[in-house]
């Protein structure tokens, strides 16, 4: 179960990431994101934004022309 939901749909690489990026950093540590977006790069994009903060991807689907991406702040 997620901490927070950030809903990204319609917006295209970089603003999920920017968006994510800024819900968490004011999480706590261990706390979790989940992200919904439509951009079809929006799951390579987080895989890379997680290595590169040291987030954990905890998931990603893809349903319906959607994405849920479950993130673990670090």
């Amino acid at each position: 179960m997620p901490d927070r939901i950030i809903d990204t749909s319609g917006l295209s690489c970089p603003l999920p990431i920017l968006k994510a990026k800024k819900m968490l950093t004011g999480m706590a540590v261990g706390s979790v994101l989940e992200v919904v977006a439509t951009d079809p790069a929006a799951p390579a994009d987080f895989i890379a934004f997680c290595k590169a903060t040291g987030h954990t991807l905890i998931e990603s689907v893809s349903a319906d022309r959607s994405y849920r991406i479950l993130i673990r702040r670090a």
